[in-house]
């Protein structure tokens, strides 16, 4: 079964804020045939509304295989950035509008990168959602999209099926947090690996705020997410922590599911693993003793479930981190 990426094409478009989506994700298929992982086709389609070459902001054309009107399937389009105001573009580019609102209505993935959010927002699909865009754009963008929930804080965002990321860099990790949800989080790491030269979110998976800082109103599960950081080397048990705050396991797992996004057993095991991580790259500190800080008392158990949560060893991994640091 393949994968369906579409490249929307737009006069004034950075090249690179859309070349390196389609990089990242034939990357991940290669690694995934190496790897004898579960092979999944990937389907790249650059689109135009007119099916006519655009003009980028580099000065030569860029030709789509596409019109928006013919029929094909898209399990993620990426919207690229704009060279200066976007204006001219999204007006120019008019059509675009009803086809992105059909597309979310049929649950597509839809991603935008920097002014390219525009596109989103002239649609319409950003009113009263989170969003964000190049912080020199901000005040323009709140002006001419008031409904917009601007996020100045933040790199990336998500609402539902709609991600927005304020620049290239943030950009690269939210495909990376695609390619998680596509292919599994080792082909996802080994991907960081190759193109994140400071490895700064091989600890983080997909480093995207929306998902990793999952707001939430629940008090008790936070006071839990702090206890469980705070006792990592401990020989925790999720039947032991839901006690420590007055829950039935069963009642912790639904809670603390529903305010985090994830099981409390997979939130343990990343953060521990991205503890290890951080030792890892900031210490010379032995692996039994990586392991012992991380919660894991027998180091060959600990290197076993690295490797199936990272991809490689944890010898493998410092190497990688401390080439990447100091050459």
């Amino acid at each position: 079964m393949a994968f369906n990426l579409t490249l929307l094409l737009c006069d004034n478009m950075l090249v690179s804020s859309s070349t390196l989506a389609a990089e990242i994700f034939n990357f991940a298929q290669a690694l995934a045939a190496a790897n004898r992982a579960p092979l999944q086709d990937v389907e790249i389609r650059r689109v135009s509304a007119d099916g006519l070459p655009v003009q980028t902001s580099s000065g030569f054309e860029l030709s789509p295989t596409h019109n928006i009107n013919d029929c094909f399937q898209s399990d993620l389009i990426h919207i690229p950035a704009l060279w200066r105001n976007p204006r001219p573009a999204v007006l120019k580019h008019y059509q675009y509008g009803p086809w992105l609102r059909q597309q979310y209505q049929s649950n597509c993935t839809i991603t935008a990168v920097g002014t390219g959010v525009c596109f989103l927002a002239e649609a319409g699909l950003l009113d009263g959602k989170l969003a964000t865009t190049h912080w020199h754009y901000f005040d323009a963008l709140q002006r001419s999209y008031p409904a917009i929930n601007l996020d100045r804080q933040n790199f990336t965002t998500q609402a539902g099926n709609l991600y927005c990321a304020a620049s290239i860099n943030a950009m690269a990790e939210l495909m990376m947090h695609q390619v998680e949800r596509h292919f599994g989080r080792i082909i996802s790491r080994q991907a960081q690996r190759n193109f994140f030269h400071e490895i700064r979110n091989i600890s983080d998976p997909a480093n995207l705020n929306a998902l990793k800082d999952r707001a939430h109103s629940d008090e008790a599960i936070a006071q839990s997410q702090v206890w469980i950081q705070d006792n990592l080397n401990k020989a925790l048990t999720i039947s032991s922590v839901a006690k420590q705050f007055g829950m039935t396991t069963r009642t912790f797992n639904r809670r603390f599911k529903t305010a985090v996004g994830s099981t409390p057993n997979t939130y343990l095991t990343d953060t521990r693993m991205s503890f290890a991580c951080d030792l890892l790259k900031n210490t010379d500190l032995p692996i039994v003793d990586v392991a012992s800080y991380s919660g894991y008392h027998e180091a060959s158990w600990f290197s076993s479930r690295f490797r199936q949560w990272a991809g490689n060893s944890p010898r493998a991994y410092r190497n990688t981190v401390r080439t990447k640091l100091f050459d």
